[in-house]
């Protein structure tokens, strides 16, 4: 089954937008192998938008790549990703063009699958953009599920209607492995908090087999690229990454991956995060309520696989403050004689054993996560 757990890899939108090319790709996923992001188990190199020609080809009718972008072809790209030991992906639209006004695959869905296959594509990216006023959204993401399994590859389907049409209700029925929940991501601490925030209600619906997305990484680019709207701080990006690592997301990287720092390299690969996300039982958190001041703080409790918990607590405030919360909001009584013994994701470092009440001063924006255990108060 594709998508076991919630699929890992990067992305060119984020950071090049249109200007995405060969000697882009190829140079990133020699830094991606380098910086040892594949061993980390992060494995889709994905082509977003603005990759074709603006017309398709008169004779095939395919959708064809831009030569002065991709002057070997799609297949060389596609090969040199599995060269690597990655798995390589693509982008469409469900609507007559894509959001950047190339070709798109309504009513063309089965020739593109089956052009994406002959490429050795194993994910597809499927946008929401120019759908005819009399298209079905639903309807247009179950032709390609369906379109995807006549071409005779296995293809990720990463469905991207940004949160349309209720879609967390009906997209599995399609055939997606994950699903766009939200609009566009900026980098910026703000697009990030409202796109985290707006899927508290949601995060159940997301399941083995089919992940909700709440939209690409972020993290490293700086304020540097194609969404590159503000930029962020190192404490921003750990928030970001853990609040994905805690909603089961799926972590698909943005930035250049040629200039990502130590700092969030080490990030982006630390071993406890990624196991909070790629727990194989991918439940969704609970929100614990911290107190009378809580409108921007955050605390999230998530069963894990062999009994045991990951516990993060969130600032999303403008100033350093506390964060706290009731062990009974979480399902863990006073009287059970039982308590929570936490080891901090980011040190392996043991931080203490609790069985009433958690109180934790957290700078602004950023975040502290735990692993935790029940154990003999």
């Amino acid at each position: 089954m594709l998508a076991k757990r919630p699929p890992m890899g990067w992305n060119t939108w984020n950071t090049f937008g249109d200007a995405v090319n060969e000697e882009v790709i190829l140079e990133n996923v020699d830094a991606f192998v380098k910086l040892g992001l594949r061993e980390a188990g992060y494995e889709y190199i994905v082509i977003d938008d603005c990759w074709s020609k603006k017309q398709r080809d008169p004779e095939t009718g395919k959708i064809v790549p831009n030569p002065e972008k991709f002057p070997h072809g799609m297949k060389y790209v596609s090969d040199y990703v599995h060269s690597k030991g990655l798995k390589f992906g693509m982008y469409s639209c469900a609507g007559t063009r894509t959001c950047d006004d190339y070709p798109g695959s309504f009513d063309h869905e089965f020739l593109d699958a089956k052009t994406f296959a002959e490429y050795g594509c194993d994910f597809l990216k499927y946008d929401f953009c120019y759908m005819p006023d009399t298209a079905n959204g639903p309807l247009m993401y179950r032709r390609m599920g369906m379109a995807l399994k006549a071409s005779g590859r296995e293809i990720l389907f990463s469905a991207c209607n940004w949160g349309s049409d209720e879609v967390h209700k009906w997209i599995r029925s399609t055939g997606a492995h994950m699903y766009r929940s939200t609009g566009d991501i900026h980098d910026n601490f703000e697009s990030m908090k409202k796109i985290a925030l707006s899927q508290e209600n949601l995060l159940g619906y997301s399941a083995p087999g089919c992940f909700n997305d709440t939209d690409m990484l972020t993290v490293g680019m700086f304020g540097k690229g194609h969404v590159g709207i503000g930029g962020c701080t190192e404490a921003d990006y750990r928030t970001q990454f853990g609040l994905w690592c805690m909603f089961s997301a799926p972590l698909m990287l943005g930035c250049d991956i040629r200039t990502l720092t130590p700092e969030m390299l080490a990030l982006v690969t630390n071993k406890n995060l990624i196991r909070i996300n790629q727990d194989e039982e991918a439940r969704p958190p609970i929100e614990s309520h911290t107190g009378w001041d809580n409108s921007d703080k955050r605390v999230y409790f998530k069963h894990l696989s062999d009994g045991e918990f990951a516990i993060g607590f969130f600032n999303l405030t403008e100033r350093d403050q506390p964060v706290q919360t009731n062990l009974t909001n979480l399902g863990l009584s006073a009287s059970s004689g039982m308590a929570l013994e936490l080891t901090d994701v980011m040190t392996d470092e043991a931080f203490g054993k609790f069985d009433e009440y958690i109180n934790i001063h957290i700078p602004a924006h950023d975040c502290r996560i735990f692993l935790a255990k029940l154990v003999e108060a």
